[in-house]
């Protein structure tokens, strides 16, 4: 019998599993941020060995949720509202195109689902509903492109616990669910419409918006950071 090659499954599986389970103990609230992350000691705390660890944790950098220091190793990120503005600023700056690509390509199929994600998110009964109908419009209008990259960054940038974690802690969650859906709403009527420059223009207000609500977070972070 040979033995396992580069991508055994086995292997890739265990890495899920430790990321996951790194993850949720961090948007828990389990590791405080700054938190020493030793790679030995959570081996041996999740029976397994360091190498699935290490790669979760080289994963959960690139989210933003771990950073690490050279001659320290990974700790929990002492700013994880920094590391999900950076991605929305990204978004800020490719979601308007998406939205003028989208109107120049939709199709009916697309345009139902975005409006099914609108529906879901004016009726969902809970943050996390709210929040997870609100990215599938993203997601939604990404794949109205008919570019599967799209598809793959919006996904890659929106991390689902992270967004959830997030509006956990924002405040007047039911109003933001109620503008969050109207302002969908108007970008999918214009790129129903096929107004690519309408559509650009309101997607680009819509995560202003949301940037907007964090920054001062942001801004403050920054400032202590700085005077550390």
């Amino acid at each position: 019998m040979s033995s396992p090659g580069p991508f055994d499954l086995g292997v890739i599986s265990v890495v899920d599993l430790v990321y996951r389970e790194l993850r949720n103990r961090i948007l828990r609230g389990d590791v405080a941020p700054g938190q020493r992350l030793a790679q030995a000691e959570l081996a041996e705390q999740l029976g397994v060995s360091r190498t699935p660890v290490r790669e979760a944790l080289r994963r959960l950098t690139g989210e933003g949720l771990v950073e690490f220091r050279t001659n320290y190793g990974f700790s929990a990120a002492e700013n994880q509202i920094g590391g999900m503005l950076q991605r929305m600023e990204v978004r800020a700056v490719l979601e308007p195109g998406i939205a003028e690509v989208a109107a120049q390509r939709r199709t009916q199929a697309n345009l139902a689902e975005m409006q099914a994600a609108i529906e879901d998110e004016r009726n969902a009964r809970s943050d996390d509903e709210a929040h997870d109908a609100s990215r599938r419009f993203h997601i939604a209008l990404a794949r109205a492109t008919g570019n599967d990259e799209f598809v793959r960054c919006i996904e890659g940038l929106w991390i689902v616990e992270v967004g959830r974690w997030a509006l956990a802690r924002r405040r007047e969650s039911r109003r933001w669910q109620d503008s969050d859906a109207a302002e969908h709403s108007a970008v999918a009527a214009a790129v129903g419409a096929g107004r690519r420059a309408e559509a650009r223009k309101l997607m680009k207000l819509h995560l202003d918006n949301a940037l907007v609500h964090w920054e001062p977070r942001y801004d403050a972070a920054d400032d202590a950071a700085a005077a550390s």
